[in-house]
């Protein structure tokens, strides 16, 4: 055999291998699973939170979260980010959307698109077992306030007259707070103050029986991602529909959803 017909043969060779290779290529893109990257923010309990001696991510929000990536056929990824910087992080594409116990506000709709409510809550008031003074958020003015950065409830208390607020990155620093009588009270969700007591057994605290501004919560996407939300919505729907989101609210909260 020739120099130059073993030299065309080879690159024939070459030039199918390639072809070859492009269509594996071509062929595993379309097989790959789509990824929906899910921030939160992990110090939210019931809702998002790990628990001690663990990596996994808990909660009814990341259950939830599974369950509508599972609906809709997604691989989901969740992201740890702190809640003050959570919709900075949606905004640079870092992830896809928020499920992270946040409230629906006017304020917030002008940066992203929430889906329909998944769950409805409200502002309640946890202070020392002994204490006599404060039965109402009327009673907090002038008060020492411990909050959580970046929600609803440190939003409210600082409206409240003549309190001083003390904002904190987890809510669990707020209870440590009140416990050490740094501050006279927590203002925050009444779900996760609950699940505190609840879960704490802490007999030095109570929670009062003012609640404050019913909330909603949503997920939150980029207002231009209108398919994701349209998707999202669907998902919730049918978990809904066949009962798969009343069970995990039965493993959460002990009831199903009103």
């Amino acid at each position: 055999m020739s120099r130059k017909l073993m030299s065309l043969l080879i690159l024939g060779v070459m030039i199918l291998s390639l072809g070859l290779a492009g269509c594996g290529q071509k062929n595993a893109t379309k097989t790959e699973s789509k990824v929906l990257k899910v921030g939160a923010e992990m110090t939210f309990p019931p809702f998002e939170f790990q628990e001690e001696g663990s990596k996994e991510y808990v909660g009814f929000d990341m259950d939830l979260a599974r369950a509508i990536g599972k609906q809709m056929g997604y691989e989901v990824q969740i992201q740890n980010v702190g809640f003050d910087g959570l919709i900075p992080a949606l905004e640079a594409g870092n992830i896809d959307i928020i499920v992270s116990g946040m409230s629906i506000t006017e304020e917030r709709t002008k940066k992203v698109a929430f889906s329909k409510p998944y769950y409805k809550s409200g502002l309640s008031i946890v202070v020392k077992a002994d204490n006599a003074t404060i039965k109402s958020f009327k009673d907090l003015e002038g008060k020492n306030i411990a909050v959580q950065i970046g929600t609803t409830g440190a939003e409210e208390a600082k409206k409240i007259k003549d309190a001083k607020v003390r904002e904190y990155n987890s809510n669990s620093e707020a209870y440590m707070e009140l416990k050490a009588g740094g501050v006279d009270a927590v203002v925050n969700d009444l779900p996760v103050n609950e699940y505190y007591l609840a879960k704490s057994g802490d007999k030095n605290a109570k929670l009062l029986g003012d609640i404050m501004n019913a909330e909603e919560y949503g997920m939150a996407m980029t207002k231009k991602n209108t398919e994701l939300t349209e998707k999202v919505n669907a998902a919730l729907d049918e978990l809904k529909k066949n009962g798969e989101y009343d069970k995990i609210h039965m493993k959460w909260f002990g009831k199903k959803a009103q």
